[in-house]
């Protein structure tokens, strides 16, 4: 199968992940603080305990290396989380599993399951765009474009034994991380969020829709540039990059993929731009994990 004429440039960028030097990354703006309804004297609210604070640990690819920056803020600031994050650019889900030895990108301390012995965590948050061009070793040589079926079986079992190591390690609820539209392979993308669904529905784990918060309305599959400008982002003009047109950048002209609106380089590094899709991302994420206690 013939790839499209950016692809080159795109498989680049996968290896490369985000990028800038994160000491140089500016906070990002909390978002606005939700009122909370008035309760009178005659019809008070029962007393309860505060929720527990979480412990998060989050592992991914180039798109969790980007963003790990902005969701350990916003688990922080709106959940009061411990976080951990992990994330390797180019790796896909075989290399966090245990076993995989010398084909793994992932070094052994660094594995879901020994992370998760080491941390604790009530949550692991795992984020994959699902690498499909047979970057990582422990793929085995198995790529999307040479044959699908292979490749989706494949990602399933990995899924499966990835969840299970998981699961024999500690006691955390799996967040399965829902992507956005692709522009190279936009039906590999979508078979492979129902394969994050379908797991999740059979260990009892969360979804994160994540991808829906960065694409159009009515067009979860179709890959767009720029989106509408949301409340919050009309608020902050560095989220509304076009305020005088109400539309925000999730891309960079050059990136396809990637959310971060800053330039990549050739070490992966979160990413040190005010990025609207990046934030989007990470409070939908935030959301699922305060909403699932």
């Amino acid at each position: 199968m013939r790839k499209p004429w950016f692809v080159g440039v795109l498989l680049a960028v996968v290896l490369l992940g985000a990028c800038g030097d994160p000491a140089s990354g500016p906070e990002v703006a909390p978002p606005p603080e939700v009122p909370r309804a008035s309760v009178t004297t005659q019809q008070k609210a029962p007393a309860s305990a505060p929720p527990k604070a979480p412990r998060v640990l989050y592992l991914g690819d180039s798109l969790a290396m980007e963003a790990q920056k902005v969701l350990g803020q916003e688990t922080r600031r709106e959940l009061g989380a411990t976080y951990t994050s992990a994330p390797y650019s180019g790796t896909t889900l075989c290399d966090y599993l245990e076993g995989t030895r010398e084909r793994s990108l992932v070094p052994d301390g660094d594995k879901a399951a020994a992370l998760v012995r080491e941390v604790r965590p009530d949550f692991v948050v795992l984020q994959f765009w699902g690498n499909a061009w047979g970057y990582t070793p422990c793929m085995d040589g198995i790529t999307y474009d040479a044959a699908p079926e292979k490749y989706f079986k494949r990602y399933a079992a990995d899924m499966k034994r990835l969840a299970d190591q998981i699961a024999a390690a500690g006691d955390a609820r799996i967040v399965w991380v829902l992507q956005g539209p692709d522009p190279i392979t936009p039906d590999r993308v979508r078979r492979v969020n129902a394969l994050y669904e379908e797991r999740a529905a059979a260990s009892g784990d969360l979804v994160a829709d994540a991808g829906r918060a960065v694409s159009a309305d009515g067009a979860r599959y179709s890959w767009v540039q720029y989106l509408p400008c949301t409340a919050y982002e009309r608020a902050h003009d560095a989220y509304c990059t076009q305020p005088g047109r109400d539309r925000t950048a999730l891309h960079r002209d050059d990136d396809y993929l990637h959310f971060c609106l800053a330039p990549t380089t050739s070490t992966p590094k979160p990413c040190p731009a005010r990025s609207p899709g990046i934030l989007r991302i990470a409070l939908e994420i935030t959301r699922v994990i305060r909403e699932n206690p």
